[in-house]
């Protein structure tokens, strides 16, 4: 199992929302596999001391960042064309998640839905 994170699921990870914290401790410790698009490091990312959780999830052995190449571009930019959507980040998430037949940790079901109806989606 894989899960993936959006900037909203990181957000709730800063904001110390005891759900989310839970969800990601159990993550940690049960080594499970995390991505995160790196266009979600820079919409949630501003450094600082409030930000200590995030930093030190991102920085754990348990998440990866998927780069945003050439190739994923074109991919994302079809996706949004057939669902007449606009966010690029949501469409890194919903595909990224898609080719590793993740769970998507998200605070926008609905966007995320949207984009993947398939996709197995936890609100956060």
């Amino acid at each position: 199992m894989s899960v993936v994170f959006d900037t909203g699921a990181l957000i709730a990870l800063e904001r110390r929302d005891r759900l989310m914290v839970a969800r990601v401790d159990e993550i940690v410790r049960n080594r499970i596999a995390t991505f995160v698009p790196a266009g979600v490091v820079a919409q949630c990312w501003r450094g600082g001391h409030r930000q200590y959780a995030i930093a030190r999830l991102l920085r754990s052995r348990a998440v990866r960042i998927d780069d945003l190449g050439g190739e994923l571009a074109f991919r994302i930019g079809i996706r949004l064309a057939e669902t007449g959507t606009s966010d690029v980040i949501d469409a890194h998430v919903a595909l990224l998640a898609a080719r590793l037949n993740a769970i998507v940790y998200t605070s926008d079901p609905d966007d995320i839905a949207v984009l993947d109806p398939s996709l197995r989606i936890v609100t956060v």
